[in-house]
């Protein structure tokens, strides 16, 4: 199945830059619809207004992390499915076992390319 490149993605990370890359990448690969918060509770507060197909977050962020925002959204019935990335320039073994026992989709480690994060998107829609 392909993925629909016309949902909205929803960039979560308190590093412009890092929030500026992700959305070029994401450009490159058709996704038109980016929308980005600074933190997990500006996502938070973005999810419960719209539905996105996507969540690509920050694991470092303050005052709420991405670890903690993949807890709510799991938590919270309206939004547990949606499809989570979970980026990250620790590869530290008990994080990744964290986020996986947390419900994450799937996992990227910094730096990335397109062509990862395209692997990456396209393994959560097509498990």
């Amino acid at each position: 199945m392909a993925v629909d490149t016309t949902m909205p993605v929803l960039v979560v990370d308190d590093y412009k830059t890092m929030v500026r890359i992700i959305r070029n990448l994401l450009k490159q690969l058709g996704f038109e619809d980016v929308d980005e918060a600074a933190d997990g509770a500006e996502a938070f507060a973005k999810m419960k207004s719209r539905k996105y197909g996507l969540i690509i977050s920050d694991w470092n962020m303050e005052p709420m992390t991405g670890y903690e925002l993949l807890k709510e959204v799991r938590a919270d019935p309206t939004l547990s499915r949606t499809p989570f990335i979970m980026v990250t320039a620790e590869s530290k073994t008990e994080n990744v076992i964290a986020a996986k026992k947390a419900g994450v989709n799937n996992y990227i480690v910094k730096p990335f390319n397109a062509q990862t994060l395209k692997g990456k998107i396209d393994a959560v829609f097509t498990s």
